[in-house]
């Protein structure tokens, strides 16, 4: 079978988020792909240093992260993008000015409020960071932060309008539903890190597919049309998904790949 290249989403596509494992059968799967010759790449909106431990250990043939501001093959950096200093201390100040809260996620480590937020799920996220050692030296307001992309809390308090105003300038913005969103610099996605991988290699739209569930997949999804949704997966991705498969515990990523006959 001709080189295909296959990207995959990580939190409800590889790692169950009922488990909280990466099944055996998605393990074997990845290695049999590798074996018949295809490229594997984490596609997350993760930065590099948010990724687990496991992942990196894991045998994939390169990761986009960051929504496509970072892209690695093997241990060669082909791509890094990240917000300029100023603008982000900008960011953050309307933000902030605008009751909205916020983490910052860099390559090398991700950028917390330093007091305790209104919103739980930052704090849920806070304290899942500091587990992994992020976010501890410096906080989002002390400025100087080098970060790639951003995600924001929102609630009745909050002035979107201001906000979707001056993020409008330069970032594209992912509602990822109840007040939560996601900031990336403007020209760059999941699907625009598919793009430049399949540039770098001289493969076409058709020679990938990629696996996801949720909204923030869904640049993924509309960048080629060889799409696998998850057994469990949000309806946004249904225009677009060429494949429903089981979910992750009931083996769907390697039911899949078996079903496209890639593995």
């Amino acid at each position: 079978m001709k080189r295909k290249a296959l990207f995959f989403d990580i939190d409800g596509t590889l790692l169950s988020e009922v488990t909280g494992e990466v099944p055996s059968s998605a393990v074997n799967a990845l290695e049999r792909a590798l074996v018949c010759g295809h490229l594997t790449f984490i596609n997350t909106g993760r930065t590099w240093c948010a990724l687990p431990a496991e992942f990196k250990r894991m045998e994939f043939s390169g990761y986009v992260c960051g929504c496509g501001t970072y892209i690695q093959f093997g241990d060669e950096i082909l791509l890094k993008r990240s917000i300029p200093v100023r603008r982000g201390e900008e960011i953050v100040k309307v933000l902030r000015e605008n009751w909205a809260d916020m983490i910052l996620e860099g390559t090398d480590d991700c950028f917390l409020p330093e007091r305790h937020s209104r919103f739980e799920s930052l704090e849920g996220t806070r304290r899942y960071f500091r587990n992994m050692g992020l976010g501890l030296e410096r906080y989002a307001e002390q400025g100087g932060c080098e970060f790639d992309k951003f995600v924001f809390y929102t609630d009745a308090l909050t002035n979107k309008e201001v906000i979707f105003s001056n993020l409008s300038a330069d970032m594209d913005l992912m509602d990822r539903r109840n007040g939560f969103y996601e900031a990336a610099p403007r020209g760059f996605s999941k699907g625009t890190g598919i793009e430049y991988v399949l540039r770098y290699f001289g493969m076409e739209k058709e020679d990938a597919y990629v696996f996801g569930d949720s909204s923030n997949d869904l640049a993924m999804f509309q960048a080629v049309p060889h799409a696998v949704a998850m057994g469990k997966h949000d309806p946004v991705l249904e225009p677009h998904t060429e494949f429903v498969t089981r979910t992750v515990e009931e083996d769907g990523l390697a039911f899949a790949m078996e079903h496209y006959g890639l593995i």
